[in-house]
């Protein structure tokens, strides 16, 4: 499925970074990175962004933060925001629903899962692939 768009992935491990990257670029993303949730919000004021990839657990600003920052900005507060952690139990999944996240999507995450969770996201936002 090819697509087309701009996608901010976040996390505070390089590796994790380089991955989702990878992957969301071989989708046909183009995409920019940041590793912690300032970074991630400076960004956002600056950079159109149409999708966003955002990790947990960050020194700092977690991405619960992140995400609740994104939903209580009106500029950005329809924007897509994908949960990318190895948090899995039920309570978590709740928690980041609760938070304002549209997906959750558990590491490691393979290209297929990815893809999978980006278009029903887009497809639910209304974004366009």
């Amino acid at each position: 499925m090819a697509v087309s768009g701009r996608v901010l992935v976040v996390d505070d491990i390089p590796s994790n970074r380089m991955v989702a990257r990878t992957m969301l670029e071989l989708q046909g993303w183009t995409v920019l990175t940041a590793s912690d949730g300032r970074e991630a919000l400076d960004t956002l004021a600056t950079t159109q962004c149409d999708l966003v990839l955002l990790d947990i657990s960050m020194p700092g600003m977690s991405g619960i933060e992140v995400c609740q920052n994104i939903r209580a900005n009106p500029a950005l507060a329809s924007l897509p925001v994908i949960a990318y952690t190895a948090h899995a139990q039920q309570e978590d999944r709740r928690n980041f629903i609760a938070s304002g996240f549209d997906e959750i999507l558990i590491k490691p995450v393979s290209s297929e899962k990815l893809a999978n969770a980006v278009a029903a996201v887009m497809r639910n936002r209304g974004g366009t692939l």
